[in-house]
C-alpha cells in the first residue's frame, strides 16, 4: 500500500472528510513520526508495533568492483517490531489466503 492508497482509503472511509483533509492528516502524523525517530524518540502504538533507532556500527566492506576494502561508517537506521496483534492478524490472514487449517 502507498501513501496515496492509504489517502485514498481514509478518504472514502470517511466521507466527512475531503480528499485534501485527508492527505494533509496522513501527511502531519508521518512528518511527526519522521521528526520523532530523527531526534532519538521511540514510537509505540499499541496494537500495531514500535518504531525505534537501531545503532550499526562501521564495518569494512568491499568495493565490488576493484574489490578494494572500505570503511563503511556507522549508520543510525530506523527499525520497525510488530506488535502481538499485528503478528497475529498477519499470520491469521496468511492461513486463510494460503488455505491452511
Amino acid at each position: 500500500m502507498t501513501r496515496s492508497d492509504l489517502v485514498t482509503r481514509l478518504a472514502d472511509r470517511f466521507a466527512q472528510l475531503t480528499q485534501r483533509d485527508t492527505e494533509f492528516a496522513v501527511k502531519t502524523i508521518l512528518d511527526a513520526m519522521s521528526d520523532a525517530l530523527a531526534r532519538g524518540h521511540r514510537i509505540e502504538i499499541r496494537g500495531f508495533g514500535s518504531f525505534s533507532i537501531t545503532r550499526r556500527p562501521p564495518r569494512m566492506g568491499r568495493n565490488p568492483r576493484s574489490g578494494e576494502q572500505v570503511l563503511i561508517p556507522e549508520k543510525l537506521v530506523p527499525h520497525f517490531k510488530p506488535g502481538k496483534a499485528l503478528r497475529e492478524a498477519v499470520d491469521e490472514r496468511g492461513r486463510r489466503n494460503t488455505g491452511e487449517a
